[in-house]
């Protein structure tokens, strides 16, 4: 019987398939053998290929992470289902079907509704006075419908395109797609609409008949100001043509990763819904640094950051009622005191989150943050490794930005930001009581809390303890 191969990544994603280690356009998938990844070619040269259980198939790239399939028996790839780059892919699609060995994989049948994986059903190899059936690529690549009943041509549209058309009355009958799989794109729509102006401009221009002996001329402006009164400007500007100058008004489509759109939701949700107060302090950093020379010379290097994590989970034990998150309907404290840093990648902003921060020390930080940061950047963080978390840090110190304000991380109550080491002076008092001009490096750091839980009072008594933390790094080893 024929084995099929469902998405079952936790959210929608993006299918990358896999060549040779690394991404290919046109490969389908990539089977390991012996530690290592066998080289394939296009996708087509993969069909009847033996596949083992445990071979990785392809790469699911989800809302934050990217995940790896792999195959849960043995068979041989007879179909594929879903393509390299597809986006947007649901839960319980199927993406390929495998057969067992011996069996006729070109022969393989492909079930009547790919969403349920009830349907399946064998291959069975058809007769002979059977009509043959139309082949895969039609069925899988048709971009247009036709409902019988009304005898209408219905075309598939982007939403963009659908606007358009909608609000100009255009027929899109007239104008074949140029989008991938027959969609009807917003360039194709914009065409549209401008050939139908066009066609206005000329049936209402008055035909007049040439002089003879003097050429007619008509002047540019006031024609450009009739045509523009008569019939309104598309609301949406055109889009910039690449290889030739920008024109006014034109635009660049940027499109959007799934964690960009994450991000811009989470953060649009968090400032319209968390009522943010803000307090903000500065922290002598002379101790911290002193110490850190003299781990330097055991060969020991931990960072300022390190540092700040260590004291931030030191302070959230000494202070429970900062060590809490919002339910929906009101705090909740929790028992584990887990940091989430801050870690930007070229997909966006990803928050991985060192678990039980309070019982490690500050090597062990170290060590953690470095490997989270990594696999952030890798884009290989489990589901587990950034869900979470009860307090945030984000720091921009080495973009030497000396202070800002960070938005919180609902459900989360607080997050901290941190700028970089400065040098100033101040007047202190030595032991004779003489008062003497030194320079100190003062850090900055803002904390951003949620009102509804951490109110004005509380939030300034954390950070006063952060502050006498940072500034007696041995008070963090008593805890």
């Amino acid at each position: 019987m024929a084995a099929s191969l469902w998405l079952s990544c936790r959210s929608k994603g993006m299918v990358k398939l896999l060549l040779g280690g690394r991404r290919v356009a046109g490969a389908c998938a990539s089977l390991r053998l012996g530690g290592g990844w066998r080289l394939l070619h296009r996708s087509r040269e993969l069909l009847g290929e033996t596949v083992n259980a445990g071979d990785a198939l392809c790469e699911i790239e989800t809302d934050k992470a990217v995940v790896t399939m792999e195959s849960s028996d043995d068979g041989i790839l007879a179909k594929i289902m879903i393509e390299e780059g597809s986006k947007n892919v649901r839960l319980g699609t199927l993406i390929g079907l495998l057969v067992e060995e011996g069996q006729d994989w070109k022969q393989v049948e492909i079930p009547a509704d790919s969403g349920d994986p009830s349907c399946l059903a064998p291959p069975m190899t058809l007769p002979a006075v059977a009509p043959s059936p139309p082949p895969v690529g039609v069925l899988a690549s048709a971009s247009t419908k036709m409902d019988h009943g009304l005898g209408k041509l219905l075309i598939r549209l982007s939403p963009a395109a659908r606007y358009i058309l909608e609000t100009h009355g255009l027929d899109p009958s007239s104008i074949t797609p140029s989008g991938p799989r027959g969609i009807l794109t917003k360039e194709d729509a914009l065409n549209l609409l401008q050939q139908k102006q066009n066609s206005k401009a000329v049936e209402s221009r008055p035909m007049v008949s040439p002089a003879p002996t003097q050429p007619t001329v008509v002047p540019l402006a006031p024609q450009a100001k009739t045509v523009s009164s008569v019939y309104p400007r598309p609301t949406v500007p055109p889009i910039s043509i690449p290889g030739q100058p920008a024109a006014q008004g034109t635009f660049t489509e940027v499109p959007a990763s799934n964690i960009r759109r994450v991000i811009a939701k989470r953060l649009t949700e968090s400032k319209t819904t968390v009522p943010h107060s803000y307090a903000t302090t500065d922290c002598d950093l002379d101790a911290i640094l002193k110490l850190r020379k003299e781990l330097a010379k055991d060969d020991i290097k931990v960072s300022v950051n390190d540092f700040i994590i260590k004291a931030t989970a030191v302070t959230l034990k000494q202070m429970p009622d900062v060590n809490v998150t919002w339910d929906g309907e009101g705090p909740r404290q929790l028992q584990s005191i887990d940091i989430s840093i801050a870690v930007a990648t070229d997909r966006g902003l990803i928050t991985p989150i060192i678990k039980d921060a309070v019982a490690k020390g500050v090597q062990e930080i170290s060590a953690s943050a470095k490997a989270l940061a990594k696999k952030a950047r890798d884009g290989k963080l489990l589901p587990e490794e950034y869900q979470g978390g009860s307090f945030s840090i984000s720091n921009l110190g080495m973009f030497g930005i000396s202070g800002f304000i960070a938005v919180i991380n609902p459900p989360q109550a607080c997050i901290l930001a941190v700028g970089r080491a400065r040098p100033e002076l101040k007047i202190v008092e030595d032991e004779e009581g003489n008062e003497k001009l030194l320079q100190h490096q003062l850090m900055t750091v803002t904390l951003s809390s949620d009102s509804r839980m951490v109110d004005d009072k509380l939030a300034s008594l954390f950070l006063e303890t952060l502050k006498a933390n940072l500034e007696n790094p041995i008070r963090l080893v008593l805890c």
